[in-house]
């Protein structure tokens, strides 16, 4: 199976790559510096150069050429001003989909975060600038029938080894989520199709990510 990894070199992208090499597929991550490529290369992806901001939805489609699923694990990140969050968070999600459509994949998930909304409010601008471009980013890729969706909506990320123990479900409580256990489960859910047409909230919890997907896809495995 490959998956091409839109955002390649984030923190949560790079753990997803090593459990999907470990497990024999073929990860693929986009990048924008090329000085970023030996650490896709060592977590056992291939590095695919292209800035998301700048690219053509023919461009990126050239790279999915193959692929079986794409992932949207991009982000402006900390330090980054509203006006990136709208480029990155909300415009590269919208273009990967527009991508994948022309290249025919049809499953995308999507990395996003849970009060994801695109009528947001919140004290601080940034941040309501980010819930916003990933709730219009989220409401985008919901809409299109060509995809298979689904929209994953993590807590505050932390970066504990992880456990292997969440909670996934439509609603949960708030929460935190290790950027290790949040790989584990974008890794179940690419082979979990039952999972299409979902928005999932995802923090810790006690069931097994293998139980948490089985479940969230209608089955209990």
């Amino acid at each position: 199976m490959r998956t091409v990894i839109a955002g390649g070199h984030g923190q949560i992208a790079l753990r997803l790559e090593r459990l999907l090499a470990a497990r024999g597929e073929r990860p693929a991550g986009i990048i924008r510096r090329p000085e970023q490529a030996q650490d896709l290369v060592d977590a056992g992806a291939e590095p695919l150069l292209l800035d998301l901001e700048a690219a053509t939805a023919p461009q990126l489609a050239r790279l999915l050429t193959g692929a079986d699923a794409v992932v949207f694990a991009a982000g402006a990140g900390p330090g980054s001003g509203a006006a990136r969050k709208n480029t990155v968070d909300r415009d590269a999600a919208v273009l990967l989909a527009d991508a994948a459509e022309l290249a025919g994949v049809r499953r995308y998930v999507m990395v996003s975060t849970m009060a994801a909304d695109a009528g947001a409010h919140h004290p601080d601008e940034v941040f309501e600038a980010y819930l916003r471009a990933k709730g219009a980013a989220d409401d985008t890729v919901r809409s299109r029938t060509a995809l298979d969706w689904t929209v994953l909506r993590p807590g505050r990320l932390t970066d504990g080894p992880g456990t292997g123990l969440v909670r996934l479900a439509p609603s949960v409580d708030r929460g935190t989520v290790d950027r290790a256990d949040v790989a584990a489960v974008l890794a179940a859910l690419l082979h979990a199709p039952g999972t299409a047409g979902l928005t999932l909230e995802l923090v810790a919890g006690n069931a097994t990510v293998e139980e948490a997907v089985a479940v969230a896809a209608g089955h209990d495995g």
